[in-house]
């Protein structure tokens, strides 16, 4: 029988962490598929109506909080299925670091979008 391996520590932060954000992002997706496949179709959607719901804070909040959770659990997830394949020393430190820069850049252009659609300036 194949052993079970895994780069999380079971009970540890970084497992906790992944579950309670894939948790999380399965609320949110349904919120999201609820507003915007039930509540208003697809062809209803515009620019406008969209900055209108960001111009909201609640709304607003909870896209960059959901920002900020997918991007956590993307780049965690992905990084550990690296590392539960034999990824290891200077490959595994470049790759993390490579990560870690691809998520700032990530959350940061997310921030700046989410700022111009809320009407937020952006200096």
């Amino acid at each position: 029988m194949a052993q079970r391996y895994s780069s999380f520590d079971k009970g540890g932060r970084m497992w906790l962490l992944q579950r309670v954000t894939a948790a999380f992002l399965l609320v949110v997706l349904a919120f999201h598929f609820f507003l915007l496949h039930f509540v208003h179709h697809a062809d209803e959607v515009s620019f406008l109506m969209s900055a209108g719901r960001m111009e909201t804070l609640s709304y607003y909040s909870l896209m960059v909080l959901f920002l900020l959770t997918a991007t956590f659990h993307g780049v965690n997830g992905v990084y550990n299925a690296l590392v539960n394949q034999g990824l290891t020393g200077t490959k595994r430190t470049v790759i993390k670091w490579t990560l870690v820069a691809a998520s700032v850049v990530l959350v940061l252009q997310g921030i700046r979008t989410a700022n111009a659609w809320a009407g937020i300036p952006l200096y």
